[in-house]
């Protein structure tokens, strides 16, 4: 079932979303018929329960299809709209057409409600916000936007009179940790993305009248490069591990650290390798590095969930630190 799914995703990725969209989606173009066609197929539904008129998946069955998003650099949240679907049923309401962003605010001095960087804010139909111990279902179209580094993200601020009481839910999981989940999971297919594009780059490049993945230093730059990829995708998989649509707080923040710190490794080699052309705008390679970039940073890099690990293993755990890392890599 699991391969049936991504094999049937990645053929939709893979015949719609094109690079071409995904710069058209960056520049402005409405993501409004991509992402018709991308609710019609059902996948959005995944994680929510059959009696919602979901798939009735766990975390752990739907991986691979986060990872496609990272895959093809799908550029609207797809994989943060199956896990905001999710939990919005888990509380008790009903999820609402469009597309989701994660996202925590902090309140404005008016009363309003600020999300600084908001990834997909731009794009985004709708935002969960996560405000002290509650969420907030706000639409974005109701929110002034501000413009961030990476295209599709934006700080968004709602005021007063858009925070209905209606749109209030109880905060059953942290977003951020949500977040870091979805986004380990996007990384590491954005990861294998990157070193597929580089070994073909590679083996085709001429010089002095043979492939440029023919000489040692560059071996040994795409072998360093594939283990960064390998073992942050092996990471992603074990934040996904759970039997239902709440993340562990544990794997997260392995899976989290691990992506994140390949991301910056990984961009760096790729670049390395393709020279000067990787950087250019017409050149697919920097569609992939820049969401590296982006997403090593989004729901806290390696360096904040190194430290959430650190604290698990100094205050919360008691035994051997073998004990703990047994916990948080074995299946369940």
């Amino acid at each position: 079932m699991d391969d049936l799914l991504s094999q049937a995703l990645g053929q939709l990725l893979e015949d719609q979303c094109k690079p071409q969209l995904v710069r058209a989606i960056e520049r402005g173009e409405s993501p409004a018929t991509f992402w018709g066609l991308l609710e019609e197929s059902g996948f959005a539904n995944a994680l929510v329960g059959e009696e919602q008129g979901g798939a009735g998946l766990a975390l752990r069955n739907v991986f691979e299809l986060l990872e496609l998003c990272g895959t093809y650099a799908v550029p609207v949240p797809l994989a943060e709209t199956m896990v905001a679907r999710a939990l919005i049923t888990r509380a008790g309401a009903r999820p609402p057409a469009g597309s989701i962003a994660l996202a925590r605010g902090t309140a404005m001095d008016e009363g309003g409600l600020r999300c600084a960087h908001v990834s997909y804010g731009r794009v985004a139909d709708w935002a969960l916000v996560q405000r002290s111990t509650e969420w907030l279902l706000l639409p974005v179209a109701l929110a002034q936007t501000f413009a961030t580094v990476f295209p599709l993200d934006a700080t968004l601020a709602w005021d007063q009179s858009a925070l209905a009481a209606d749109r209030r839910l109880p905060a059953a999981q942290d977003v951020q940790v949500v977040q870091a989940c979805v986004t380990a999971a996007k990384l590491a297919g954005a990861l294998m993305s990157v070193f597929n594009r580089t070994l073909h780059y590679a083996n085709e490049r001429q010089q002095f009248g043979r492939p440029i993945g023919k000489f040692q230093a560059i071996q040994h730059q795409l072998s360093v490069l594939s283990e960064h990829a390998f073992a942050a995708r092996t990471a992603a998989q074990i934040g996904c591990q759970a039997s239902g649509c709440v993340p562990d707080l544990l794997r997260v923040a392995v899976a989290k650290a691990r992506t994140s710190e390949a991301a910056l490794e990984v961009a760096a080699l790729a670049h390395s390798i393709h020279g000067a052309i990787g950087f250019t705008e017409e050149f697919d390679l920097q569609l992939f590095t820049r969401r590296l970039h982006e997403w090593r940073q989004t729901a806290g890099s390696e360096a904040y969930w190194q430290s959430e690990l650190g604290k698990v293993l100094l205050i919360s755990h008691q035994g051997l630190a073998l004990d703990l890392v047994r916990a948080a890599s074995d299946p369940l």
